[in-house]
């Protein structure tokens, strides 16, 4: 009987480590976070989008344009840095209606303003270029821009405004509607006077820029403008008609 005690304490003792143990349920939870890089872009509701040119750095100050585009064509030029300079002032415009017609920074030199036509064309050619990578980077998307703009091409529509009698002569503009949008403004008529030849690129940049004939009168070409003002509303109606 005294040996049967330490018997039955080992006994016990050997099933401590059973009941201590807990059987794996073969189950494994893993958690993994997955890390997906994010691309945007900013991208206007009609479709279009912005590129903005290099600052160059000029005797007069700096210079920087920002250029949109619809599709493959540009739509608006915005002057991001300009000098502070009367004659910077006075060829901004100039350049801007320039780069609308020409589509490119192929575009004369404005008199009395070299060092700031230099530089607005340099900054502009960065951001053509900075367009035309992007377009060749992506050519899907490339291909559905050019589709956008043949579209567009093919829904633009050219409308005359009437002939204005002023004092100084006869204005009559031409607007180019692309849907909705004013795309593009020619003098079909205008008075040979100086004044009138310095009014109209600056008329035309604000009637792109405001898309609309409300826009304010040139110093010093009021006639013109009044005119000129005139036979936009009445292509503006007319397209609307």
């Amino acid at each position: 009987m005294k040996r049967a005690i330490p018997v039955l304490v080992l006994s016990v003792a050997g099933l401590i480590p059973i009941w201590r143990y807990e059987p794996s349920t073969g189950t494994t939870s893993t958690s993994e976070a997955a890390s997906t890089p994010s691309v945007s872009s900013s991208t206007s509701s009609s479709g279009s989008t912005t590129f903005t040119g290099t600052t160059v750095t000029t005797e007069k100050g700096d210079v920087q344009v920002q250029v949109t585009y619809d599709g493959d064509k540009i739509t608006a030029v915005k002057m991001l840095k300009q000098p502070n300079h009367p004659q910077t002032t006075a060829a901004v415009p100039k350049l801007i209606a320039e780069t609308l017609t020409a589509q490119s920074a192929d575009i004369d030199t404005v008199s009395g303003a070299t060092l700031t036509s230099d530089g607005y064309r340099e900054s502009l050619q960065a951001a053509i270029d900075a367009q035309a990578a992007a377009a060749s980077a992506s050519p899907s998307a490339s291909a559905s821009a050019s589709g956008s703009a043949s579209a567009s091409a093919a829904a633009s529509q050219t409308v005359a405004g009437s002939t204005v009698n002023t004092e100084k002569g006869d204005v009559q503009v031409q607007v180019t509607f692309e849907g909705d949008r004013i795309t593009a403004v020619e003098m079909l008529k205008q008075p040979n006077h100086p004044q009138t030849t310095a009014a109209v690129p600056k008329l035309i940049a604000e009637t792109l820029t405001a898309q609309s004939a409300d826009i304010d009168t040139v110093s010093g070409a009021t006639i013109t403008s009044d005119g000129y003002k005139e036979s936009l509303q009445a292509a503006i109606d007319a397209k609307g008609a």
